[in-house]
């Protein structure tokens, strides 16, 4: 039986594709409100176009619309290959990429009408939280049951991943946004006060952690190895490296209300297990860069390693940052500075997206059945739009943020505030430039994958030439 053949791969086209557009869409709204930082008046007081209802618009864009359809994408094409049966439910699959993309749209029109539970990645309203949950219900049934059928007796690491991915955000979502309706756009959350901060950053982290982590790491365990055609570096570490990940990972959520009303002995747990997290980060991120021993040379050749190693390096270096900056002493600086967004940035832009494009370069020509790419040079060209983008925004906000968190906390002999408020926007205005910089060359490296897409699609394959024996 020609497994190939049998695969459904349909819709993993359409989540591939959705994650390209997405991707270009989420950047592009992230350019506009870096840009309204530095001139406000772009907004031309128009209320839906405000900084204020773009911000979480480019959020939920770029995680959940960008990020989510590419591990929808990737979920379902790993899974079949591993488990060398046909994805199932085909009616159900088709829902979720349908459920998914009316989830993204509803997002696109209530956000910049304002309707929002004002709560970090988890804006959207009752009606929409429902939806997603029954589309991420669905999600999980297809993924889980076609474990299920597998006719191996092995569940490749990458799936674990996946799966606990997909497990744990349904938990996430659905207690987080536990919510009293009260019409037909408003609810009010069953929390209040600091237990519904708690429940949100035990989300928010971990949506992180699991959405944005796990979910992208068990991408890495199968197209790194795939792309380079060597065995994953070590497959015993990759399987501790997801137990003590998947163990830990879910106490850090705290560090995120360092210095407010949560008990001292929670912010402190959370810190210990934001720390101890660096171990497991870095041993998957080892694993996957020493993938490639042996096979260092297709890095001069192969533009698509290229994103792939350089992701998995902003990974280490996030996941070193994140601990440091989870302990008090340096939270005091950090917090509510540029510094964050600097830090966010590196892990969204330099791992996740990273990641992700690579991965759709390796997998959109065996989809549509092409030799390969339509372009090396424009994969090659993207690579260092991508990687200099990142680079000009997090050091833009790396310096713009421990700056801030210095003058903030500079005192005069007398105890007054050395300077004030507007001395610190003043400071930070040229790195603000700097990172609308930045994000402009990311996201036109971004335009050059859609053309480079759409290329790799509609190029007709070269038929064989068929040769005239002389009689």
């Amino acid at each position: 039986m020609d497994l190939q053949s049998t695969y459904n791969d349909k819709v993993v086209r359409q989540f591939a594709i959705m994650t390209v557009i997405w991707g270009v869409v989420g950047m592009l709204v992230g350019v506009i409100i870096a840009a309204e930082l530095i001139w406000p008046g772009l907004s031309m007081d128009l209320p839906w176009l405000t900084y204020s209802r773009l911000r979480p618009l480019h959020t939920n864009a770029v995680i959940f619309a960008f990020g989510g359809s590419a591990l929808f994408a990737t979920a379902y094409y790993v899974v079949q290959r591993t488990c060398h049966v046909r994805l199932a439910f085909d009616k159900l699959a088709a829902f979720t990429f349908w459920g998914w993309q009316a989830v993204i749209v509803l997002a696109a029109v209530t956000l910049p009408l304002g309707i929002t539970q004002s709560k970090e990645y988890a804006e959207l309203e009752w009606p929409i939280d429902l939806l997603i949950a029954v589309v991420w219900v669905a999600y999980a049934v297809v993924f889980l049951t076609t474990i299920g059928r597998r006719r191996v007796k092995h569940i490749y690491v990458a799936n674990w991943f996946y799966a606990a991915f997909i497990i744990t955000v349904a938990v996430l979502h659905i207690f987080n946004n536990l919510a009293i309706p009260v019409s037909l756009w408003k609810s009010y959350p069953i929390y209040s006060g600091v237990v519904d901060a708690m429940m949100q950053w035990w989300y928010g982290h971990n949506a992180v952690g699991f959405f944005l982590t796990a979910g992208f790491l068990g991408m890495m365990y199968y197209f790194v190895p795939k792309q380079a055609q060597r065995p994953v570096y070590s497959y015993r570490l990759s399987v501790v490296h997801f137990w003590a990940l998947i163990a830990i990972y879910m106490w850090a959520g705290p560090h995120h209300l360092h210095y407010t009303s949560l008990p001292d002995w929670a912010q402190s747990l959370g810190m210990v297990f934001s720390l101890i997290l660096l171990a497991p980060s870095w041993g998957g991120m080892i694993n996957g860069i020493m993938t490639l021993s042996g096979a260092w040379h297709k890095l001069r050749t192969d533009p698509i390693l290229k994103f792939m190693i350089v992701s998995l390096s902003f990974y280490g270096m996030s996941t070193f940052e994140g601990p440091m900056m989870s302990i008090k002493t340096v939270n005091a600086l950090s917090h509510y500075t540029d510094w964050t967004i600097g830090h966010v940035h590196s892990g969204a832009l330099g791992w996740v997206a990273m990641m992700t494009i690579g991965t759709l370069y390796c997998l959109i020509p065996r989809l549509f059945n092409k030799e390969a790419m339509y372009s090396t040079r424009l994969i090659d060209a993207h690579f260092w739009t991508s990687t200099i983008g990142v680079v000009l925004y997090a050091v833009s906000m790396w310096i713009s943020g421990i700056t801030q968190g210095l003058m903030w906390r500079a005192l005069n002999d007398d105890g007054t505030l050395t300077y004030s408020f507007i001395e610190t926007v003043k400071f930070n205005y040229p790195y603000y430039g700097l990172r609308l910089l930045g994000g402009l060359i990311f996201l036109s490296g971004m335009l050059i994958m859609v053309y480079n897409v759409w290329m790799t699609i509609r190029q007709v394959k070269p038929q064989p030439v068929a040769v005239i024996q002389p009689a």
